[in-house]
């Protein structure tokens, strides 16, 4: 049993050690191939940093306006009870 927790812890070790190697070097496309067409409208492609920074839009900010005052909620013309199914 001692040695099925030592080879875990091992092992353990070992794919940690691996995952924290990656490389840091800029992308660059595979030798042969093509980069991608040049969007529609742009002046120039776009880098692999362009294309991994996230837009506004898929990160939106945060809205941090407080509700400061209380009011009555209004009628709701679409807020219907439930159908009753037939059985």
């Amino acid at each position: 049993m001692r040695k099925q927790t030592l080879a875990g812890l091992g092992l353990m070790a070992l794919a940690l050690t691996l995952t924290a190697c990656g490389g840091r070097q800029p992308l660059k496309p595979v030798q042969g191939q093509k980069l991608p067409a040049v969007p529609v409208g742009a002046a120039t492609a776009p880098t692999s940093t362009d294309l991994l920074t996230p837009s506004i839009q898929a990160r939106p900010e945060r809205s941090v306006e407080l509700l400061t005052q209380s009011r009555q909620r209004g009628n709701d013309e679409f807020d219907l009870p439930p159908e009753k199914q037939p059985k």
